[in-house]
């Protein structure tokens, strides 16, 4: 794939049908977008209107890149679908793939700080995405990131503190 003119490269990790993806590559961006489901890539590039963008069938836990091949590296709402033993691959699969300077861009489930709001979003949530979302909200996830090398340099809570982004920066080691 050829360096667009913001040179940047970007991988979004469970591109489902590309919409994230798609986002970047608007901007300018030269973007993967990879996904476990056969058919999700198969979708996207039906949806794809761009050139700097690119869809492949890929597991997260075992990226099929070269180690610092990417400036950013992003996962949106797919690493509570994982095991945590699959979770903690593809965080290190990120890290690995993600270069020195880059960052790493992680959005997903979270619950908000006021009880009310905590107990309604919790109990909410549960009903559609099952057991492996609740092993996730009980789960010490940014000290899962810590631990996969991954410096977490800013927190945003999102959709009224039932998500959350957390940005940070590759330590490689």
């Amino acid at each position: 794939m050829e360096t667009t003119r913001n040179g940047a490269r970007i991988l979004d990790i469970g591109t489902g049908t590309g919409k994230q993806a798609f986002a970047f590559a608007k901007r300018g961006y030269d973007v993967t977008g990879i996904d476990l489901s056969e058919d999700m890539p198969k979708v996207a590039n039906k949806k794809n209107k761009y050139e700097n963008v690119g869809f492949l069938v890929a597991d997260a836990s075992n990226l099929p890149f070269k180690d610092s091949s990417f400036d950013v590296s992003s996962v949106s709402f797919a690493l509570h679908d994982m095991l945590l033993s699959i979770r903690e691959k593809a965080l290190r699969e990120m890290v690995r793939v993600t270069r020195r300077e880059g960052i790493i861009v992680i959005v997903d489930y979270a619950l908000p700080e006021n009880s009310v709001s905590r107990f309604l979003i919790y109990h909410f949530v549960k009903l559609y995405e099952g057991k492996y979302y609740i092993e996730f909200i009980k789960s010490e996830f940014e000290a899962l990131l810590v631990e996969s090398g991954i410096k977490i340099t800013e927190k945003l809570p999102v959709l009224f503190g039932a998500g959350r982004m957390l940005k940070g920066i590759p330590v490689h080691s």
